[in-house]
């Protein structure tokens, strides 16, 4: 399961005007720890500005899913799936929130309806709305190279 991590950066950018702005980017990051969180928030920050920047703030994100294809903004959408607890023999409403990357409302209503269609479980949107995130770093797994140890004398 995917942990994501909210950062909060503060760097300065240029406007369409060309004029510098300090400014403060939501980035939305997969991450095993927050001190992972950090570490690739820094890389991937030193990749896209150029200049001095600000880890301002890491959280844990109460994010599930990511639906990113294309589109231009991100929504963040709650879902409700209601579920039977057996032990007690009642309904148990559990949400969850899911980011989707679309064009507009409508787009983000049909790729989430698209994205969850292999769910069995009947789900009712709650929500749909414009979210602070400036862009997804999911967490690929860089594969580790190994390189032979020859400290021993053998090859």
């Amino acid at each position: 399961m995917q942990t994501w991590f909210e950062c909060k950066v503060r760097y300065l950018k240029i406007d369409q005007g060309g004029q510098e702005r300090k400014v403060n980017d939501n980035y939305l990051l997969d991450a095993v720890s927050y001190t992972d969180a950090e570490s690739r928030i820094i890389k991937q920050m030193n990749e896209i500005t150029r200049g001095e920047f600000e880890v301002m703030n890491i959280k844990k994100s109460n994010i599930t899913e990511v639906l990113s294809v294309d589109g231009e903004w991100y929504f963040k959408a709650k879902i409700s799936l209601i579920t039977i607890d057996e032990e007690a023999g009642k309904e148990k409403k559990v949400s969850n929130y899911i980011l989707i990357l679309a064009n507009d409302i409508n787009d983000a209503l049909k790729k989430l309806d698209e994205g969850l269609s292999y769910m069995v479980i009947p789900y009712v949107v709650e929500s749909i709305q414009l979210s602070t995130i400036a862009d997804v770093f999911p967490y690929f797994e860089e594969k580790a190279k190994i390189e032979p140890d020859f400290s021993n004398g053998e090859e």
